[in-house]
């Protein structure tokens, strides 16, 4: 079936392009010409051939190396001692059209014919190839279901990592996802951040620039830029270059192969595009393809990484005399092989490099190719259990899988002083050079190294740069620091950006807000008044201190409580009062602290219950002065309706009241904790909610209904006589109540967050210091400090005036 379709399509080598026999064949598949040129698909007659031209020197040179470490294993007494190895290599012109024909003539092998059926077994027992990645994911899909080991020297794309889609690749180069992130990380160690991206369209550049742009991110580099063509497709290669011309960033990543960077390098160089500092990859940044009169002034100061050159002893000489003696098709002894019965002419653009040899020792891919070579050598070496001086097992059957195996399990060191060995993708550790262009005394160009990344060192030990070797764009000798971002407008409060030259910005979720740099949502702060602040322990200092003074003046009043001043004053209600005071005291601390449903329920019902007791007991006391006066009236016996017990009974029903009014407001609608977003964009408020208003206003409403009465009644019993009653003090003690919470309602609703509740505990703290110095203060000044005034003349106004 194989050899029915290579025959169908007949557009591909039929050929090798140079080959030679031995006991076991390795095949290869390079790209040593780079022009392809299409037959006619007009059918009007069979297809031709593809034709090639244009010598890839980069593809010819890695031919010429597998054939040397070929030469070198069959001249070896050590590995495959009795054993020769065999060799096809075919051009694939760089195309995937020809690699494919290539692959398929690879495959069946040269004799076999149209009526023959497939064994099942490959002629190859391992296949080095190709160089580019697309053309070897090609390579290793189609060779995948024949278990046909690929070693390819430098196919970089991370894709072929993945061992269930390619079980039997293996690469003597690493993974482009080390390249792709140490691209990223040259860049953050220059701090540059404003960067543009161009990628070739294709297996290898778009999985490459994939993890640059993943890594870039994470990194916090801005991409003006992404764009990508493929050599073959010439409109968007015009699109690249205008958007190049139209961008702001002067740092491009190139991420092309050597076909597409030619391409690229043409067109910035006809539109005279300089002053760009390329950063490059080792598919390009190395190739001697690219240097040409003009390259210089677009590429100079490009900085990249390339694969470790390695110097193979004796291959320099070996391409400008034995190779043409012993391996070239066109030579003498073979020109007349029918299977190279096509004119030698087709050799004349490979014969042009017989003595040209000044490439070599940038021919870093050469290593790759050797090494590959050696893995395959060494896995035959084991499998045909070969022994130094008695040779191999010959007659042994060696499957394909067999092959697959042992390459996963080869472990040696070339004369290089390389260790060589597959890790379970298939690839060999990640080793860069980082290399400069640079022009050198006599004005050519060189690929000077100016540092490394070893992925087989400790992470800190991996990148070294030398940045004072270094030449940038333009010849300077110092590079700036573009900035970020062209226009960024920063986003607004609340909204975050958290991705790489964003036009837009998020908002952050209810209970969230943006950090100071506008990349995350962090939680809001939330605010309430606190026992451990310095607003909260200045409150509870003066709710302990009014407490305890409160407490002190019982304890005097108890102690004297059988003074006139004491007694006169009714003293069962002034204790009553002291004692409701003390709570007005103590209901202030239940508002400081965190907001929960209880503590919301117990601040506002204890406030509304106390200050009502409080009132009541007041209100008592000046409807007694009122009664007590009347009573001294001829005929009056007006005490008998408001005596203890009247007393008692009033401000029980005083304070009864009250007490429905919670229940009713607890039932109905009680208040809770609430998280306020409004007030505060920023912070969350921790604050109790009313729950109900009507209920809230009704508690507050029935104390100023007592105050007023109280007050009223006050008002009316000043002009009783001074020694007896205490109406006036009452009076200025309720006139300081009413004026608190008239100011506190204002107030109240102005003030924000954790300043309305340090209001309202003012307003508890005031008023309650204002009853109690304007009702007990005088009769405190009287028992300390004027004793002789504590008798009942002198209540009863009997004492004579000292005129008298």
């Amino acid at each position: 079936m194989i050899a029915q379709t290579s025959e169908y399509f007949n557009i591909g080598p039929k050929y090798p392009l140079i080959s030679k026999d031995g006991d076991v064949t390795i095949g290869a598949l390079f790209p040593i010409r780079s022009i392809e040129t299409l037959p006619s698909f007009e059918f009007t007659q069979k297809p031709q051939l593809l034709s090639c031209s244009s010598v890839n020197l980069r593809g010819f040179r890695v031919a010429q190396t597998m054939i040397f470490a070929i030469d070198e294993i069959n001249n070896s007494k050590s590995l495959l001692p009795n054993i020769s190895i065999g060799y096809r290599i075919y051009d694939t012109c760089g195309s995937r059209l020809t690699s494919m024909s290539a692959t398929m003539a690879l495959m069946n092998g040269q004799e076999f014919a149209a009526e023959d059926t497939c064994d099942g077994q490959s002629p190859l027992y391992a296949i080095i190839g190709e160089t580019e990645s697309s053309a070897t994911v090609i390579l290793s899909r189609t060779t995948g279901p024949f278990k046909i080991p690929v070693v390819s020297p430098s196919a970089t794309c991370e894709c072929l990592s993945n061992r269930k889609n390619y079980p039997s690749f293996f690469r003597t180069i690493a993974s482009d996802y080390h390249q792709s992130r140490a691209l990223a990380y040259i860049i953050k160690h220059f701090g540059w951040s404003w960067v543009g991206a161009v990628n070739s369209d294709n297996d290898y550049g778009n999985n490459g620039m994939a993890v640059f742009l993943n890594t870039a991110q994470e990194e916090g580099i801005c991409v003006e830029y992404s764009e990508k063509f493929y050599r073959t497709e010439p409109e968007k290669l015009r699109k690249v270059v205008e958007t190049i011309k139209k961008s702001t960033a002067k740092v491009i990543i190139v991420f092309l192969t050597s076909f597409e960077m030619e391409n690229l390098l043409e067109q910035l160089s006809t539109e005279n595009i300089t002053g760009l500092q390329m950063i490059g990859v080792e598919a390009w940044i190395t190739a001697k393809s690219l240097i040409g009169p003009n390259s210089f002034r677009v590429l100079g100061g490009s900085l990249g990484f390339a694969v470790r050159k390695i110097d193979i002893e004796g291959f320099a000489d070996y391409v400008i005399k034995s190779f043409w003696e012993t391996a070239f098709p066109c030579s003498q002894r073979e020109r007349n092989s029918p299977q190279y019965a096509l004119s030698c002419s087709i050799y004349q653009d490979l014969l042009m490099l017989k003595n040209y040899n000044e490439d070599v020792p940038e021919q870093r891919y050469s290593g790759n190719v050797y090494k590959a070579v050696y893995a395959v050598a060494h896995s035959l070496h084991s499998l045909l259990k070969c022994k130094e001086k008695k040779g191999c097992e010959k007659d042994l059957k060696i499957e394909l899988q067999q092959v697959v195996e042992a390459l996963k399990r080869v472990n040696f060191t070339v004369k290089m002083g390389d260790r060589v060995w597959f890790d379970s993708t298939g690839a060999t550790v990640a080793q860069y050079e980082v290399v400069n262009w640079q022009k050198d005394s006599d004005g050519s160009i060189q690929f000077t190294p100016v540092g490394y990344y070893d992925a087989s060192l400790p992470p800190d030990q991996r990148f070294v740069l030398k940045t004072e070797n270094i030449i940038w764009t333009g010849g300077q000798l110092e590079k700036g620091r573009p900035v970020c971002c062209y226009d960024c407008i920063p986003c607004a409060e609340g909204e975050i950006s958290n991705e790489t030259d964003s036009n837009n910005c998020k908002q952050c979720p209810g209970e969230y807000w943006s950090n100071a740099e506008k990349n995350k949502c962090v939680l809001k702060v939330v605010e309430f008044l606190s026992f451990t602040e310095v607003m909260g322990i200045v409150l509870v200092f003066f709710s302990l201190f009014g407490a305890g003074l409160t407490a002190l003046v019982a304890i005097l009043f108890y102690s004297k409580k059988d003074t006139p001043i004491v007694k006169a004053n009714n003293s069962e209600l002034s204790f009553l009062l002291l004692f409701s005071l003390t709570l007005c005291f103590l209901c202030s601390l239940t508002f400081i602290g965190r907001p929960t449903e209880w503590s919301c329920m117990l601040r506002h019902t204890a406030f509304g219950i106390t200050f009502v007791l409080c009132i009541s007991c007041v209100l008592g006391k000046t409807i007694v002065v009122l009664m007590a006066f009347k009573a001294t009236l001829p005929g009056s016996n007006v005490m008998k309706w408001f005596g203890p017990a009247q007393q008692r009974l009033s401000v029980l029903a005083f304070t009864l009241i009250q007490v429905l009014i919670c229940v009713l407001w607890l039932t109905i609608s009680p208040p809770f904790p609430h998280k306020n977003m409004k007030y505060y964009k920023e912070n969350i408020i921790l604050e109790c909610s009313l729950g109900s208003t009507i209920g809230f206003s009704a508690v507050l409403g029935y104390i100023g209904l007592l105050a007023v009465l109280c007050f009223i009644l006050a008002f009316l019993a000043r002009t009783l006589p001074d020694n007896f009653n205490e109406a006036k003090f009452i009076t200025f003690s309720m006139l300081i109540f009413c004026a608190v919470w008239i100011t506190f309602i204002p107030s109240y609703v102005s003030s924000p967050g954790k300043f309305t509740v340090a209001v309202e505990i003012f307003a508890i703290l005031a008023s309650s210091f204002g009853l109690l110095f304007c009702i007990f203060a005088p009769k405190c000044f009287i028992i300390l400090l004027k004793p002789e005034q504590n008798t009942k003349q002198h209540m009863m106004g009997k004492v004579p005036s000292k005129s008298n």
